[in-house]
Order: C-alpha cells, then sequence, then structure tokens
C-alpha cells in the first residue's frame, strides 16, 4: 500500500507529541524525498551505510532516531555532511528523526524497548516509568537480584558485553537505565537511591561517581540500547498504513 508523506509525517508527529519536547534538533522530516511512501527503513543513525541500504531496498522513507542539524554542530553543507544529503536528495529519499521524543514515549520509546528487553532476560521485577522532568527509568526486583544475575540480563538484552564500574553492594533490589547518552544522569540515579544504573556510554567522571555514591553502573552501548524505538515505531506505521517496513541494524561499538 501507499500513503501519502504528509498523512505519516502528521501521524507520527502527533503519536510522538513532538512539537511539546524541547530538544537539540529538529524532530519530524528533516529531508524531503518523493510524495507517496510505501517503504519505511528504520535505523538508529542516518549514517551513510543506513542511506545506502535503504536506497538499495527502494525505501520511500528512512526513520531514525539520530538525524541532523543538532544544535551547535557546524552549518556549512561540506563534506561527510554533503555526501549524506546528496545520496537522499538524489534517490529522492524522505529522513524523518525523532530524538528525546522516541527516548520518552511510554509505548514506542527507546526506554520502553530496553525495558521490555530487561524483563525477558532478568528475574521478575516492577517496571517504573520515567518522564521527561524525571528520565530515569526504573526496575525494583520481587527478591533481591545478585549483581552479576543483573550483569548477564543486561549483556543478554542488548546483545553485547557491558562496562561495569562495580559498588560493593552485592545485592540489587531497585536499579534504573536511561538508554544512549544518559551516564550523567548516574547523579540521579544515586540521588533515587537505585543499587544500579544502566545507560548506553561511559565517561571518565562516571566511573568516580559509581564508586562514590555506592551504585553499581553499566555501560550497554550508545547504539545497542537505542536500537527499540525505530523498529516499534516502523511496525507501528507497518500496522496503520500497511507499508512494508524494514529496520537496518549498522553495527556500532559505541
Amino acid at each position: 500500500m501507499s500513503v501519502e508523506r504528509a498523512v505519516v509525517v502528521a501521524a507520527l508527529d502527533e503519536l510522538l507529541s513532538a512539537k511539546s519536547i524541547r530538544d537539540y534538533c529538529p524532530n519530524g522530516l528533516q529531508v524531503e524525498g518523493r510524495s507517496n511512501i510505501q517503504r519505511v527503513a528504520t535505523a538508529v543513525t542516518a549514517c551513510k551505510a543506513a542511506i545506502d541500504e535503504a536506497i538499495a531496498w527502494q525505501a520511500d522513507l528512512l526513520l531514525v532516531h539520530h538525524g541532523y542539524f543538532w544544535k551547535g554542530e557546524a552549518e556549512p553543507v561540506v563534506g561527510m555532511k554533503r555526501q549524506r544529503l546528496a545520496a537522499l536528495l538524489n534517490a529522492d529519499l524522505n529522513m524523518m528523526a525523532y530524538h528525546l521524543p522516541l527516548d520518552y514515549h511510554p509505548e514506542f520509546g527507546n526506554n520502553t524497548a530496553l525495558g521490555h528487553c530487561l524483563q525477558e532476560h532478568l528475574p521478575r521485577f516492577q517496571l517504573c516509568p520515567g518522564n521527561p522532568e524525571q528520565p530515569v527509568w526504573q526496575g525494583v526486583f520481587e527478591k533481591p537480584c545478585d549483581v552479576q544475575a543483573l550483569q548477564r540480563g543486561i549483556e543478554l538484552a542488548v546483545g553485547r558485553s557491558c562496562v561495569w564500574v562495580a559498588a560493593e553492594n552485592p545485592k540489587i533490589k531497585r536499579f534504573g537505565w536511561c538508554t544512549g547518552g544518559a551516564q550523567g544522569f548516574i547523579d540521579q540515579a544515586a540521588h533515587l537511591g537505585l543499587d544500579a544504573y544502566i545507560s548506553g556510554e561511559i565517561s571518565e567522571k562516571t566511573t568516580h561517581s559509581a564508586r562514590e555514591e555506592g551504585v553499581h553502573y553499566f555501560a550497554a552501548g550508545h547504539h545497542a540500547t537505542e536500537r527499540g524505538g525505530v523498529q516499534a515505531l516502523g511496525l507501528w506505521l507497518e500496522r496503520e498504513f500497511g507499508v512494508k517496513h524494514r529496520f537496518i541494524d549498522i553495527q556500532n561499538p559505541a
């Protein structure tokens, strides 16, 4: 089936409340292509490799979490930026991106998706969603969990090994997470009384905060923790409009 681009843009903007969340980049349609959409490719980042695969698959829309035009980035369209934009424009390929609206969404967001993956690989816990004002999601185990079991469950959930900064407490009752580059929320995790905190990346100071505040910290990968949201959106578009969907997973060790 085919659907007009304007219909897809309006539907996703409304679904994700994109206009109501302040962000570091524009959310929604970033590069305009053809007016009708039959095939939707999703990816974490609109890198050249993802663009090339989307074009090879004859996608009409590339929907990503990390798009373009970030605050503070260089404005000239040269080098890598030119090559990416030229590929999209030459192929008449639409590119849409949703950053913070996709992180925070209670049904389709990255944190929601990671929470569901953790539930598949960890002992039973109660899920406590976050929000834009308090973005750290929380889980409370029915019975305290060995920290080694938490580590194994995280790695199974994201499909890769984690960096683990250990604290003294061998048992985990309450833990939290916020996907991607949210390592700075470890201080908030400590303030919330969590025994462990999971994010994507680690900074030099994260190690010291974890040790000194007594919180186990797990860096599970920026890319790895943010694969779920765009896939959920792609599947929603498939159900809602009858378009074809394919997730393009460009591996990234970060």
